[in-house]
């Protein structure tokens, strides 16, 4: 435990949340860190994904655990059938598995994403 640290609460809504462009090949994408920093281990963040976006099959080095806030989203791992995850699913990603999303028109998809290492996304071609 980290003496004077304090408790935390946000929410997507929240006014005071700086939306920030996501890497040029998530186009329609955008995050928002919560807790850490994004070049060190233990990352919360909210990632946003605009309605009828497909998100490009990539990988990362670290797992993934997710909650889906709002909106629906289409996800499809290398080698396993597609899922629909609808608001309040939790969602599990393996590290370096490929990976590729299309958030359906629901409106915007935004995921909770907490990972173990530090954030990277590598885009497959």
């Amino acid at each position: 435990m980290i003496k004077n640290e304090m408790s935390l609460v946000k929410s997507i809504d929240d006014t005071d949340i700086v939306w920030n462009p996501a890497p040029d090949f998530f186009p329609g994408c955008s995050f928002t860190i919560l807790h850490g920093e994004i070049e060190n281990p233990n990352l919360d963040f909210f990632f946003k994904i605009e309605p009828n976006t497909n998100v490009i099959s990539h990988t990362h080095n670290s797992s993934e655990r997710m909650i889906l806030i709002t909106g629906e989203l289409e996800v499809n791992y290398e080698g396993e059938k597609s899922q629909i995850l609808k608001a309040g699913n939790y969602a599990y990603g393996p590290a370096k598995k490929p990976h590729k999303a299309k958030c359906l028109d629901k409106g915007p998809c935004v995921l909770f994403i907490a990972m173990v290492e530090p954030f990277d996304a590598v885009p497959i071609e």
